[in-house]
């Protein structure tokens, strides 16, 4: 199949022009990227954001007295590390959409568009990778404590809210796996039509 202008350029990129047929499997590619990144920080948003656990835990306030059995919670937003990741999943999230949408909007692709969306794609994994690092970190502390400050782990107690902030980080950190590969594909995309012109 040919396309209606004269390139003679197949739908499987053979032909005089490769480099559209390239540009095309990289669109592609690009909206698979971005797809899945919308998913997996939508995911990592929502299992976070439903997070919340409530336990009775026996509070011992002298070796005399019998210990006071008191209802504790966990929720996302008592951690600022925690508030972090969603905003950031959020943020992410939204940005994945509006992006696919100009992708989709722009399928030949202007380079000076292409250079800000690059941009953007690079600020989404800053983004999520500092906000999984702190997650991580809290998250980290709630599994195995720190004797030199005397916190105790809380994982033990709260088994499923640290099960589902560990998930969310995992989704999270695949979804900015995705950002990082569409800034490969970009800046790939961007050196061979550079290049082309030459």
């Amino acid at each position: 199949m040919e396309s209606q202008n004269n390139n003679k350029v197949t739908v499987d990129g053979t032909g005089s022009k490769g480099v559209v047929g390239m540009s095309r499997k990289v669109s592609i590619c690009d909206l698979i990227l971005r797809v899945l990144a919308l998913l997996l920080t939508l995911a990592a948003a929502i299992v976070l954001g439903v997070d919340k656990q409530t336990k009775v835990v026996p509070i011992q306030i002298t070796p005399t007295l019998p210990p006071i059995n008191i209802a504790a919670q966990a929720k996302w937003h008592y951690l600022s590390a925690f508030v972090y990741s969603m905003v950031s999943n959020i943020i992410a999230c939204s940005y994945a959409a509006i992006s696919m949408l100009i992708v989709l909007g722009t399928r030949n692709g202007k380079t000076g568009l292409a250079q800000i969306i690059i941009v953007f794609d690079l600020l989404m994994v800053a983004l999520l990778f500092s906000a999984n690092g702190a997650a991580f970190a809290i998250g980290l502390m709630g599994y195995k404590g720190n004797s030199h400050v005397q916190w105790k782990k809380v994982c033990n107690v709260f088994d499923k809210f640290c099960d589902h902030v560990a998930v969310s980080i995992v989704l999270s950190l695949v979804g900015s796996v995705a950002f990082v590969a569409l800034v490969a594909i970009a800046a790939l995309t961007l050196h061979r039509r550079l290049a082309s012109r030459n």
